[in-house]
Parts: structure tokens; sequence; C-alpha cells
């Protein structure tokens, strides 16, 4: 994506896996809309991990959201 967007600085992803079945959400929010659900196991590739919520892409489609903090597995 650097060849196609201007920023300061690019985070590359950590790559974790899901330790529960969760919802991805758009926003940091339990009230925020629900993006999709993600199985125990899945992929989550972490791009920031702050007030208990995570930021990044997962489940097999790799969408973008937000999971709670404490449904990643522990590295």
């Amino acid at each position: 994506m650097a060849d196609r967007v201007i920023a300061s600085h690019y985070a590359q992803p950590v790559a974790r896996v899901l330790a529960v079945g969760t919802i991805l959400r758009s926003a940091p929010s339990a009230d925020s809309d629900p993006v999709t659900k993600l199985k125990p196991g899945d992929p989550f590739a972490m791009l920031d991990n702050s007030i208990g919520w995570a930021w990044g892409y997962g489940g097999p489609d790799r969408l973008v959201g937000y999971v709670e903090s404490e449904a990643i597995a522990k590295p």
C-alpha cells in the first residue's frame, strides 16, 4: 500500500490467532456495528492494541475492524 497511500509511517501487522469466537466490530465499542463473526483459531493481523480493543483484519475474508483484546490468544 505504501506505493498508493502517503502516510508518515506504516504499521507492520502482528500475526495472532483468536483464542475464542468473537465479533469483529466497526469501532472499539460493544455497541458498534458488527462486521462479521470470527471463530476460535481464525487468524487476526493486529495493527494496534489499546484500551481493551485490538484493531486489524482477520478471518477468512480478512475484513478490517476491532475485536476485544482478551479474544486474542497469547503468543
